[in-house]
């Protein structure tokens, strides 16, 4: 298990992502990074919710903090702007070596969101980046599409967190005032039993740069809805878009910060 004195940032795609491993941000108390305002199609950032939290828990900011907007973010990767994301990955890669950060943790690579995986792969490019200048950093990653109560039996290095009755009420309750992610919340308790949130894992990245989706992942499958429903107007595609920023960013990482 990770000890607590060692120093912690978390990076994620979207504000509300931390709801995921709240437990482990109260305990932390890292410097968090977020890559959009999750503003999604309708423009209304959630960055303020997220703010909510990290000031209530003790956290602080990192690298970025919503720079980019979904929309942007989009528009990025369809237009094959790679170096966006090249920047940020370099920006996060020098916090993490100024603030002498021992371990980052964020979103899991799973074909579901293209702004999750973008953030899977930025994440470890700048971990990579850091490397390169002597500053060793562990990577953790977990789920966020899948059920909440996963399971980290066999894999070798994870960190298993487990909630007592009070730290369980405490991480509920944040999920259940967040503003913004109502719809997703109450989907979340009804279909997964209580039990499912009683724990949090996060597993190791042993690299990271290996980006790898099955045939048609689901965000090119609900990309297409979205553009038939008039939200956005191309569809980002995991051979098109994503595994050419995937390899863009691994080769800026090969140079270091």
């Amino acid at each position: 298990m990770l000890s607590p004195a060692k120093k912690a940032a978390l990076v994620i795609g979207h504000p509300g992502h931390e709801l995921r491993v709240f437990h482990w941000l109260e305990l932390t108390q890292p410097r968090v990074s977020v890559l959009t305002d999750g503003s999604g199609h309708t423009g209304a950032s959630r960055l303020p919710s997220t703010t909510r939290l990290i000031e209530q828990v003790g956290a602080e900011r990192g690298a970025f903090y919503g720079s980019l907007s979904d929309r942007s973010a989009y528009e990025a990767i369809l237009q094959r702007r790679f170096e966006v994301f090249v920047d940020l990955a370099r920006a996060l890669a020098r916090d993490l070596i100024e603030t002498r950060v021992d371990y980052v943790v964020g979103d899991a690579m799973e074909g579901y969101n293209p702004v999750h995986d973008v953030c899977y792969l930025v994440r470890a490019a700048a971990a990579r980046m850091a490397e390169l200048s002597s500053a060793r950093i562990e990577n953790f990653d977990f789920p966020l599409a899948r059920q909440a109560n996963i399971s980290e039996d066999g894999i070798e290095g994870a960190l298993r967190i487990e909630l007592d009755a009070a730290a369980l009420a405490r991480k509920l309750a944040a999920a259940q005032s967040y503003d913004g992610l109502e719809t997703e919340v109450r989907v979340a308790l009804k279909e997964n039993p209580l039990s499912a949130f009683k724990h949090e894992s996060l597993r190791p990245v042993a690299d990271g740069s290996d980006y790898t989706c099955e045939a048609t992942p689901y965000y090119e499958r609900y990309g297409a809805q979205q553009v038939a429903a008039g939200h956005y107007h191309q569809v980002i595609r995991y051979r098109e878009h994503l595994l050419p920023l995937a390899e863009a960013l691994a080769e800026a990482a090969g140079k270091g910060v």
